[in-house]
């Protein structure tokens, strides 16, 4: 089975793969030697405009876990939540429509993380968890000036009718709305490719 992973560094994404897919447009083939995701990430914000870097190789799996093992990874997870009137949740955090989710805490469970922190983010009670939707990779500078990797599982959720959504501004979360499948435009135009792509899961 073809196999890839996707990390997300600004609006540049870098494929590793097994395989050459036509649904990748316009990749810019790599070399091994030239697959350092601080480098990456730096000349995504001089570029500020999207690029898609792809490597392929039989063994790509050994080669993402060495990058793994390079950087700090930091992981979290989150959820894509769906209400009893078939709506789903989004947050508005930084500027950019975004789906609740955070750091995984010492010794607590990925899945339990996921629900802890949608309900704080947005003030709601999970009633149901589903299967994991992916995991997605991004890179970013912490403030103390540290390059981590952040591994995010996502997981299907669901509520029991529409409860009332309340943002948790200490997080710099703004708002919370539920949103149909065709309301989905102007988040899309304002959000992350790493969303961008859990969203295709919405039906």
């Amino acid at each position: 089975m073809a196999q890839i992973y996707n990390t997300y560094m600004n609006e540049t994404v870098l494929i590793l793969a097994d395989f050459v897919s036509s649904i990748i447009k316009n990749p810019q083939t790599i070399s091994f030697q030239e697959i350092d995701l601080q480098k990456l990430f730096k000349q995504s914000e001089i570029d500020k405009v999207p690029k898609t870097y792809l490597y392929i190789n039989k063994d790509f799996e050994t080669v993402f876990q060495n990058l793994k093992n390079k950087i700090k990874l930091i992981k979290a997870a989150g959820g894509l939540v769906k209400n009893g009137d078939g709506d789903y949740l989004f947050i508005y955090r930084l500027g950019k429509w975004d789906l609740p989710k955070g750091k995984v805490e010492e010794n607590e469970k990925m899945r339990e993380a996921a629900v802890r922190e949608v309900e704080e983010e947005c003030g709601i009670k999970i009633n149901y968890l589903g299967k994991k939707i992916t995991t997605s990779y991004h890179t970013y500078f912490l403030r103390n000036g540290e390059f981590v990797l952040k591994a995010t599982n996502w997981y299907e959720m669901g509520v029991n009718k529409v409860p009332k959504l309340i943002p948790q501004t200490a997080e710099d979360i703004t708002k919370a709305e539920w949103r149909h499948v065709d309301q989905f435009e102007d988040i899309r135009n304002n959000t992350y490719p790493i969303i961008e792509n859990i969203l295709k899961k919405a039906k």
